[in-house]
Formats: structure tokens, sequence, C-alpha cells
């Protein structure tokens, strides 16, 4: 009652009940786009577009289905639309002064992955999925997830993240899609297969120590104390043999333990030196990176996302310094 309520009085112009309508769903279908499109400033455009587009075409919900699946049959579509005509970010080249990195072992084509800020995820979280998800919501926002997502064909990626991750049913992902239940099975399978071959099998990995828990704040610290002292030894020690760095918007990937340390080894062979500032990306660790300047001042440089498993770092994903204030970290940090 309420909400048809709210909702006559949003067909009638007022702006404020449509807001009441659509805020309880503003952060679950932020975290939709981010899923689709990888990038926070996409997704954030996406939710805006998305939004717009309901006000204007609120007279068209007829009530069929509920309000939310209404909405993101709208963001996952705008999200489609961004997919197929948007030019993604362009890679960067290597701009790290008086670092010469090892050659790398590959160059990744998701260039425009962006961290997602864990404060973010804390509303959107709390939104059960539906009965046929597969996937536990913080392991769906993972950047290894996300990662994977990205390089599945625009239809295959909606399909998979509407019935796998948010658990809506066949029935209701074909009308979302205007496709039908036949043509949604189908682009499903095809999905399973397609993301199984970019995430290693579940069964493969330790889970990662639970958020918070005394065995991550173990893991974090000591890879506090390995990169403030530029101890590669230390380092080394934490990571596993298949250990993997990226370094979005820029294509170079390092993977092995042997390669990761020869890359660490080159950052801090030029005498650069880092404090870390710690919060929360993806669901997983996260640390604002700092280079230490003659004069005292802390400038920061990047944000580093770490992939646990057991008790050993498996990945670690380097942003640029752009990303900083998204975290509620500042540019600089001044002298101690």
């Amino acid at each position: 009652m309420v909400t048809a309520d709210l909702i006559s009085r949003a067909l009638a112009g007022d702006g404020e009940a449509f807001r009441e309508l659509t805020e309880p769903h503003r952060r679950e279908l932020l975290v939709h786009c981010y899923r689709m499109l990888g990038s926070l400033q996409d997704a954030e455009d996406a939710l805006q577009d998305t939004l717009l587009y309901a006000w204007r075409g609120l007279g068209g919900f007829e009530g069929r289905a509920s309000l939310r699946t209404w909405l993101y049959r709208i963001a996952t579509n705008r999200c489609l639309n961004a997919r197929r005509s948007a030019s993604r970010r362009p890679a960067k080249e290597w701009g790290v002064p008086e670092v010469e990195p090892p050659e790398p072992t590959r160059l990744g084509d998701v260039v425009w992955l962006q961290p997602f800020p864990d404060a973010l995820l804390e509303d959107a979280t709390d939104v059960p999925p539906g009965p046929e998800a597969r996937y536990e919501q913080i392991e769906a926002i993972s950047l290894a997830f996300v990662t994977a997502l990205q390089v599945l064909p625009p239809r295959q990626l909606a399909v998979l993240v509407l019935r796998d991750v948010l658990g809506f049913r066949a029935g209701e992902v074909a009308d979302m899609l205007d496709s039908t239940v036949d043509s949604v099975n189908s682009v499903l399978k095809r999905a399973r297969a397609g993301l199984q071959r970019r995430r290693p099998p579940a069964a493969d990995r330790e889970a990662p120590p639970p958020s918070g828990s005394a065995s991550e704040d173990a893991i974090v610290a000591s890879f506090v104390r390995a990169w403030e002292a530029a101890d590669v030894d230390a380092l080394v020690a934490l990571l596993t043999d298949d250990a993997f760095v990226s370094m979005p918007p820029m294509p170079f990937e390092y993977e092995g333990r042997d390669v990761v340390a020869r890359f660490c080894a080159s950052i801090f062979r030029s005498g650069r030196r880092f404090d870390l500032v710690r919060t929360r990306a993806n669901g997983q660790p996260a640390f604002g990176a700092y280079l230490r300047a003659p004069g005292g001042i802390r400038h920061g440089t990047g944000l580093y996302v770490l992939t646990l498993t057991g008790d050993r770092i498996c990945a670690m994903t380097r942003f640029d310094n752009g990303v900083l204030p998204w975290f509620g970290l500042p540019r600089s940090l001044p002298s101690r």
C-alpha cells in the first residue's frame, strides 16, 4: 500500500516520492552495474542512467513484477548498452619513475578494472539473493570474479549475473532481456563454461580467512611489515607458488612466486620506501600506498588489494592513485 501511494505520487511528478521508492535499491543496483562493467566510474554513470530512465518511464511500470525487478531490468539493459557502445579506457604505459620492471608474464586485457570500496557494500550485501543463486555475495564482488566476468560476451555476462549471482528465475531473466527461457538457459550454460575457464576451481584453493579475523589480521600485519621494510624475502614467504600481480590500467601481469619477487625487488631497488594505510576493497584487504619523500611528505602512489588463500597471498592488484579518494584516503600524508 505504501509503495502504491509512492508510485502514485511519483507519477504525479513528486521527485521525493520517486527517491523514496528507489533509494532502498541504489546500493545493490550500483554493485550490479559494477559487476557488469568492472569499473566503479562506469557503474555510477550506469546507475544514474537507470534512475533517470526509470523516472521518465515510470508510467510504463505495470506492476507485473516487483519494482526491484523492474529496476534490475532497466539497469541490466543500460549496462548492456554501455558494454556495446563504450570505448574502454586504454591501457597505460609503465609510468613509475626510476623503476625498470622485469619482463611481464603477459599483458592483461581487462585494463579498465577498478576497485570497489567495501564501505559501499554495507547495504548492498544485506539483500538476500534469490533461490537459484550459486555464489555468495562477497565472493561475487571479489576482483578475481569481476575480472573473469569482463571477458564474457555481454549477454552471457548479464544472464550469469542475473541467474547465478542474484538468483532470479529463468523466466524473470527472459522477461528482463526480452528473450525466451530456452535461450536464457542456453546462454547460461555457455557463460558458466566460459567463467570456469577463467577461474580456477574453488577446490584448488583454500578459502580466505574471514574478514576481520585474527588469521586475516596476521597475514595483513606480516605483509605491511615486509612491504614497509622493503623485505623481499619476507614478502616471498607470504606468497603462494602461483602468486599473481596485476596493475590496471597498466597491462603488465606477473605470475609465479619468483617473477613476482623480481617485480617487488625492482620496486624497492631504487630506494623507494612506502607507508601503507589499511582499507578494504571488493571484500578484500587493501592499502593506500604512500611513497616517502626526502622532505618528509608521503605521496600517495596507488592502492594495493590482496587476495588471500589460507594463510598466504595468492594475488595482489595495484591501482593508480586516482582511486584513493574513493576510500576516504588523502592524496598525501604529512611528515611524521
